[in-house]
Order: structure tokens, then sequence, then C-alpha cells
């Protein structure tokens, strides 16, 4: 059965943070391992993007930032590229879209990483994201990113000050972990309801989560970061008709993933088929 792999990673500095060891290594053995067709890649300050995306034989489209960092969309020539660009819109970090060519129609890619600090500029991020898709004008279309929020499954009223009193929901009690300040980050302006805003408007949008129970992305082994407990930050949404091709979808957890980042890769495959070639004309 041929099959379209996407992975979409949060790689963290481009995979080397200023003082501490150089992970792109790791990184490239992950990537040779899984071999996607479709790489999302986020948080890439530093990194020579085309080198990498050489040395893993795909071809990089990548979108920069004038806030925060780089983003990008690494594919497999096997796939053609028929359109690629930046979404025109000021993301913190950045959007980047692709369109390839299957042999079910144009598939739409888009890779982003939305606002780290407060929710209702996500949820100003993910309508913006809806829209790119849409104005992609393709049934096939997928999401691809670090969201940086909580879905909205788990809890839909969740408050997370009555986490001592009740015991809270699977959100709340990863949210009390936290310290005040990194906790504030995933909480409505009232500081108790927890914020899943920005997955729920793209769901609203059509989209389904392909990972909906594949488990965390955070945290790994590395850093040892005080921002994160264990919950899932990154995702993969498509449209029903990409949906409907899905065979898996999973987060990798190895012990190379474990220290090549502080999340874990998200990955799904698909039935999909490059497009025929066309025979020449005589």
């Amino acid at each position: 059965m041929t099959v379209l792999r996407v992975m979409t990673w949060n790689i963290r500095n481009g995979g080397r943070d200023r003082g501490g060891p150089d992970r792109r290594i790791l990184l490239a053995r992950v990537v040779a391992a899984y071999r996607p067709d479709v790489l999302a890649l986020q948080e890439l300050r530093g990194l020579d993007v085309a080198r990498f995306a050489a040395d893993a034989g795909l071809t990089p489209h990548l979108a920069r930032s004038p806030f925060g960092q780089p983003v990008a969309i690494l594919v497999h020539p096997r796939w053609p590229t028929v359109a690629s660009g930046p979404v025109r819109r000021p993301f913190h970090h950045a959007a980047q879209r692709v369109t390839l060519s299957t042999d079910a129609g144009p598939l739409a890619v888009l890779s982003t990483h939305f606002y780290p600090y407060r929710g209702g500029r996500r949820l100003v991020e993910a309508r913006w994201a809806a829209t790119a898709l849409r104005r992609a004008r393709a049934d096939l279309a997928l999401l691809a990113g670090d969201l940086n929020t909580l879905d909205p499954y788990a809890e839909p009223t969740d408050h997370a000050g009555d986490l001592v009193q009740t015991g809270g929901g699977a959100h709340a009690r990863s949210l009390a972990r936290l310290a005040p300040a990194y906790r504030r980050r995933h909480l409505r302006r009232d500081g108790r309801t927890v914020d899943t805003r920005a997955v729920a408007r793209l769901l609203a949008a059509g989209l389904v989560d392909l990972a909906a129970t594949a488990g965390p992305t955070v945290p790994t082994g590395y850093g040892h970061t005080p921002e994160f407990a264990e919950m899932r930050l990154d995702y993969l949404l498509a449209t029903p008709a990409l949906a409907a091709r899905l065979v898996d979808a999973r987060v990798i957890r190895s012990p190379d993933t474990h220290q090549a980042s502080d999340h874990h890769p998200l990955t799904a495959t698909f039935t999909l088929t490059p497009p025929h070639p066309t025979a020449p004309t005589s």
C-alpha cells in the first residue's frame, strides 16, 4: 500500500540552545528513521534549513517571522509542489502553506506555531489558520504544528481554581503542576477556566483532530523545562476528506526523541499516492 507520511515537530531553537548540547544529530536520526514525506518544523532559529532538508532528501519551504521563530514544511520530491508561500498574517512565529499534487487531488498543508503567552491571541491565530486552509480550495487539507494550547475534550467547563476542592479534570490536574506564571498561559482572563478556544475554533471550522487519543507531546527528558506538565500541545488537524484516508496517528516516543527536543514529534500516515506521471506526447 502506498502511503503519505507526515510529521510535525517543534525542534526547540533550531536544535541547539545557547550553551546547550547540539541536538541536530538526534533530530536528523529521528527524521531518517521515520522517513516523512511531509515534515512540518517549528522553532528553526539558527538552523541551516536548506542543509538539514538536503541531508534528509527533502525540499524546504520556509516562512520567517519578524517577531518569533521561523517555521517550515519539508517535502519529498516525489510529491510535486504546485504552490508554496507564507501566510500573510502577523503570526507571532510564522505560518507556511504548501499545496502538493496527489492521485486524489491537491493536498494543502499548513505548518504554524501559535502564540505561547495568551489564549486570546491564539484564538486570533486559529482564525487566520482556518481561513488560510479554506482559501487553498483543497478538499484534502492539513494543519500541522505546535498550537501551544489544550484541547476542549477533557472538561469543557474545567476550572483550575477548583482543583483542591473537586479534583478537577485532566487539564486542571496538569496545570496544577505548573508554576503560576506558566499556568496563566492556559487560563482565561478569570484565572480559573482552562482556555481551549483555539482548538475549538479549528474544530468548528470543520477540521478533524487526528491525534485526539495519541497522548501528550510534552514534556520530554530534555531541559527539564518548568513550562510543561504532561499535555498535548502539538496537533494534526485535517479536513474530513483527508481524515477518511488516515491509517494511524501517534506520538513518537523514543530515547532519541526524549533528548532531541522539549517536544516529541507527532506523526500521521494516509492512503495517498503521488500523481501518475503524464505520458509524453508524440
